[in-house]
C-alpha cells in the first residue's frame, strides 16, 4: 500500500485519536455472554483448540465493525465539510478530501477481505444493511429519523452482535435477543449524540451546534421542539436552502436554539434514549440462564453499558 494512503487509513486507530472503541468492546463482552466453556473436550486440549478459534473468528467480527465504522466516520466528515473529529482535526482537513475518500475505501476494502475470511455465506448481507439509505419519508418526520438513524448507526450494531451469536452455534432465538440488544443499544447512543450536539461542545463532537441543520439533516431534539412550535420548521426549510449570508445563517441559528431552548425537545430526546436502552437491557436479561461465571459478568457488563450510553457527556 502507498505509505500515505496507509498513514490516512490508521489516523484515527493511532494512540490518542484512535476513540473510545465502544463497537469491539460490546461485540467481545457479547462473545464472552454467550460462548460459555466446552463442558468435555473432545480430546486434550481440542476443547480449548476450538475455543481459541471461536474467539479469533469473534474478534475478526469486531474488527470488521470497528473498520466499517471509522469508514462511516471519514466519509461523514467530507460530506459535512468537517474540521475537527475527537478533539483533533479530521482527516479530510489534515491530508485533504481526496485522500480521506481513498482512506474510507481502503478501510472498507480490508473489512471485506477480512470477512472473506470467515467463509460464511450469511455474514455479508448482515453488514450490507450499514450502506442502505432511505428516501420515503419526509425529512422532518420522526419515523424517518428513526429509520434513517438505524441504517447510519444501529444497524452496524446490531447485525454484527448477530453474527458474534451466530458464530457461537447459538439458536435463532438467542441471535434475535443479541441482534435487539444491538438495535437498541445503538439507537440510545445516536440519540444521545444527537443531544449533546447542542448541550456539548464544538470540541468534543467535531461540529457546530446547527451544522446539521445547515446540511439537510433534521434530528430528534429539533423533530420534538417542532411539535411544540410548529414555526420552527420555517426556521429549519430555510437552513436547508444553504443561504451563502452568513448573517442570515447566524440568525437562524439563534432562532432555532431558542426554540429549542423553550421546548422538551431535549428531555423527550433523553427519554426516548432512555426508553431504547432500557429495551436492549432487557434483551440481556432475556437470554437463558448460565451459572458461567465469566458469562454472567460479561451480561452484566452489557447491561452496565446501557446506562453508560445515555448518562454519557462526550
Amino acid at each position: 500500500m502507498v505509505p500515505k494512503l496507509a498513514s490516512a487509513a490508521e489516523y484515527f486507530f493511532k494512540m490518542g485519536v484512535e476513540g473510545k472503541r465502544f463497537r469491539p468492546t460490546v461485540l467481545l463482552l457479547m462473545a464472552t455472554a454467550l460462548n460459555g466453556r466446552l463442558s468435555e473436550p473432545l480430546s486434550d486440549g481440542v476443547g480449548d483448540a476450538l475455543t481459541t478459534e471461536l474467539r479469533t473468528r469473534q474478534q475478526c467480527i469486531a474488527e470488521i465493525t470497528e473498520m466499517i465504522h471509522v469508514a462511516s466516520l471519514l466519509h461523514d466528515d467530507i460530506l459535512d465539510d468537517a474540521d475537527t473529529r475527537r478533539g483533533i482535526g479530521s482527516l479530510n482537513a489534515v491530508m485533504g478530501n481526496n485522500l480521506a475518500v481513498l482512506a474510507g475505501d481502503c478501510l472498507l476494502s480490508r473489512a471485506c477481505v477480512a470477512l472473506a475470511s470467515l467463509k460464511n455465506t450469511e455474514h455479508p448481507s448482515y453488514f450490507a444493511n450499514q450502506f442502505k439509505n432511505i428516501y420515503f419519508f419526509h425529512k422532518c418526520c420522526l419515523e424517518y429519523y428513526m429509520q434513517k438513524t438505524y441504517y447510519k448507526t444501529a444497524s452496524l450494531m446490531s447485525n454484527s452482535c448477530k453474527a458474534i451469536t451466530l458464530l457461537a452455534g447459538q439458536t435463532s432465538e438467542v441471535a434475535m435477543l443479541a441482534f435487539e440488544y444491538g438495535k437498541n443499544l445503538g439507537l440510545a447512543f445516536q440519540l444521545i449524540d444527537d443531544v449533546l450536539v447542542f448541550t456539548g461542545t464544538s470540541t468534543s463532537l467535531g461540529k457546530g451546534s446547527l451544522s446539521d441543520i445547515q446540511h439537510g439533516i433534521v434530528t430528534a431534539p429539533i423533530l420534538f421542539a417542532m411539535e411544540e412550535f410548529p414555526q420552527l420548521r420555517a426556521v429549519v426549510d430555510q437552513g436547508f436552502e444553504k443561504s451563502p449570508n452568513v448573517d442570515i445563517l447566524i440568525c437562524l441559528e439563534m432562532q432555532a436554539l431558542e426554540y429549542l431552548g423553550k421546548s422538551r425537545g431535549i428531555q423527550r430526546t433523553r427519554e426516548l434514549a432512555m426508553k431504547h436502552a432500557n429495551l436492549a437491557a432487557a434483551a440481556i436479561d432475556s437470554l437463558p440462564e448460565s451459572d458461567d461465571e465469566y458469562v454472567r459478568k460479561s451480561r452484566r457488563a452489557l447491561s452496565d453499558l446501557t446506562q453508560i450510553v445515555i448518562t454519557r457527556n462526550k
